[in-house]
């Protein structure tokens, strides 16, 4: 489940913000908004996406960085909504 989830949110990152720019993806653990891949419009998309993709809601008490700002992070956080 974990890889499914991640591969998928790594397969928007790379689709939708980087533009398919590969050399650009971010590890795991670095912040989405440090290294420049998303910006406060990228994170409404990035929501809509979880929101869609995995058929959950995102409540804005949960639009916090520790939930949002990094692939590690929106894996533990889909997951946790999934289970």
């Amino acid at each position: 489940m974990t890889a499914d989830i991640r591969a998928r949110i790594e397969g928007f990152i790379l689709d939708s913000l980087l533009l398919g720019d590969a050399s650009r993806m971010p590890s795991g653990s670095d912040s989405l908004v440090e290294t420049g891949v998303i910006d406060s419009t990228g994170v409404l998309e990035l929501i809509e996406f979880i929101e869609q993709e995995f058929g959950i809601a995102v409540a804005d008490s949960e639009t916090v960085p520790a939930n949002l700002d990094g692939i590690d992070q929106l894996v533990a956080f889909v997951e946790r909504k999934t289970a």
